[in-house]
């Protein structure tokens, strides 16, 4: 260990002793020319002017490509002791370099050799402070169909395009600018600012046009195409990292508008609200605070309520009621829609059974249930909807269930089979917001359809639109050639009920009969109509 006893003549130090290691680290004999008293030799006298026995300090000694790495300790035995310490040095060389080594290691990226996601964010914290956040911007980046090179030929050709993206990508950059791979297929780019945010979507459309030449890999030629991210830093920003999570936010969007996305506060503000909402539904839904409203659906000929459509209402905690405009996409979205639509199906036969009961037998009225195409797609939608007959004592042609052009269309041989299967239960299908959607006749033909509900937007107006009126006919036609019945929604008027009629529209709901009711004001309803 290297060590030296110091004393403190005046204004000058001298050695009074130093061992070999000492000399041997290049620290020399005489305390003039000792590199240790030029660079430390103030903290020294600092030290001996104190009333401290010790003190220890990080020195760094050399140059950049050989320097050394000490840890120096000064001590005495008394403070009393205003003249003399013993300096001892502990190298710390071999295991700060190899602490540096593993430190870079874990922030580069292996295969690319850039920057991973902790280096980006390491170099974000160094270059950006308070003073100049509002001159730098991040982008991230999405690469588009990666998944598919990776699935058909193999993780190595996968790991074949990532570098050579990365090459294309770093060459269309400015010097200054940091390139790193966040993970998987996404990378992200430190830019500074100069001239404004112009120059982002500029740097953004270079590396668009560099990957716009197609790759080869093996015999094939590869388009790359990529989703781009833009967060532009401003004084607002209180933390550096904020601009990676507004950036990765604004390559979501992109990847739905095929367009370089700008983060907007406004979008993410939304997106946070829909977490909320997503968060505080899954509570409703597990604590029982959802209810189902009840909307007529009326003969057209007689007036009678054939049927109710069972609509999901929630009154949250601070008893804000939210419409399912508002709901149903976030349920759709997260997944909730399944356990919502479980609900809605159990709630549906429970009420018809409260209802039949109180008739003292079949009080001779359907539930409408919908289904949404997410339900379609991840649920067991014919076990679930026995399971909520059985358990109620409900026959299956007392349910009718609901579904959209666009549930069929998102695997239309997949959902035959479940529609077969509920219409083994007895159930009635109906196609909701008939003529809104991809309408292919061939499904139409093909699928057992009970029922065409023609959506609102032709219903409404239709008597002072030519247009809405052709359209609404050439419906009733095509469903009466298919042997299919039909409910006109959004019937406000009388003149309006009485005009479907005439065109052979056979059933009607709107707010003309009522508005969606409570379970006892449906009920109430029902015994007072068709009384």
């Amino acid at each position: 260990m290297p060590a030296a006893i110091v004393e403190l003549t005046g204004k000058n130090f001298n050695f009074e002793a130093v061992n070999r290691p000492f000399r041997i680290a290049g620290l020399g004999a005489v305390a003039g020319e000792s590199p240790l008293i030029r660079l430390l030799g103030p903290q020294l006298r600092r030290f001996l002017e104190s009333q401290d026995t010790h003190c220890e300090i990080a020195w760094q000694f050399g140059e950049e490509v050989d320097c050394r790495y000490f840890r120096v300790m000064f001590a005495r035995n008394s403070p009393k002791l205003r003249h003399r310490a013993i300096v001892t040095l502990i190298d710390q060389t071999a295991e700060l370099r190899t602490e540096q080594s593993l430190r870079r290691e874990m922030m580069t990226d292996s295969l690319t050799g850039l920057p991973n996601r902790a280096g980006f964010g390491d170099r974000l914290e160094d270059m950006i402070g308070p003073e100049n956040q509002d001159r730098f911007a991040v982008l991230a980046l999405n690469l588009d169909r990666f998944s598919r090179v990776n699935a058909c030929m193999g993780s190595l050709a996968g790991d074949e395009l990532l570098i050579s993206v990365a090459r294309r990508i770093k060459g269309a950059l400015r010097g200054r600018d940091i390139l790193a791979r966040m993970g998987g297929d996404e990378f992200g780019i430190l830019m500074a600012i100069d001239e404004g945010p112009g120059e982002a979507l500029h740097v953004a459309k270079r590396i668009q046009s560099a990957l716009s030449t197609p790759f080869r890999l093996s015999d094939f030629e590869i388009r790359v195409d990529c989703s781009i991210g833009v967060a532009l830093g401003s004084e607002d920003i209180d933390d550096p990292e904020d601009l990676i999570r507004h950036a990765q936010f604004a390559v979501k969007r992109s990847k739905k508008s095929g367009r370089t996305e700008v983060y907007q506060t406004r979008a993410f503000d939304l997106a946070r609200e829909q977490f909320g909402i997503e968060t505080a539904l899954r509570r409703a839904i597990d604590g029982g605070l959802m209810t189902l409203n009840f909307q007529p659906i009326c003969d057209l000929a007689s007036g009678r309520i054939i049927s109710f459509e069972a609509l999901a209402r929630w009154t949250t905690e601070d008893g804000v009621e939210l419409s399912p405009t508002e709901f149903i996409p976030v349920a759709e979205e997260s997944g909730l829609i399944v356990p919502l639509g479980r609900w809605a199906m159990d709630e549906a036969a429970r009420t018809l059974a409260a209802w039949d009961e109180r008739a003292g037998g079949n009080c001779d009225v359907k539930v409408a249930v919908n289904l949404s195409a997410i339900q379609l797609q991840r649920d067991q939608v014919a076990p679930m909807v026995r399971h909520a007959l059985d358990s109620h004592g409900i026959s299956g042609d007392r349910i009718t269930l609901e579904l959209t052009e666009s549930a069929i269309v998102s695997d239309p041989d997949r959902i035959a089979q479940t529609l077969l299967a509920l219409k083994d239960l007895g159930t009635r299908l109906a196609m909701d917001d008939f003529g809104t959607g991809y309408s292919n006749l061939e499904y139409l033909q093909r699928l057992p359809i009970d029922l065409l509900k023609i959506d609102r937007s032709f219903v409404s107006g239709m008597l002072a639109d030519r247009d809405k009126l052709a359209i609404v006919r050439a419906i009733l036609s095509l469903s009466q050639a298919l042997g299919m019945q039909t409910v006109a929604e959004g019937i406000e008027t009388n003149e309006l009920a009485q005009t479907l009629a005439a065109l052979g529209c056979d059933y009607g709901q709107g707010f003309l009969y009522a508005r969606p009711l409570s379970e006892v004001d449906a009920y109430a309803l029902l015994r007072k109509r068709n009384a």
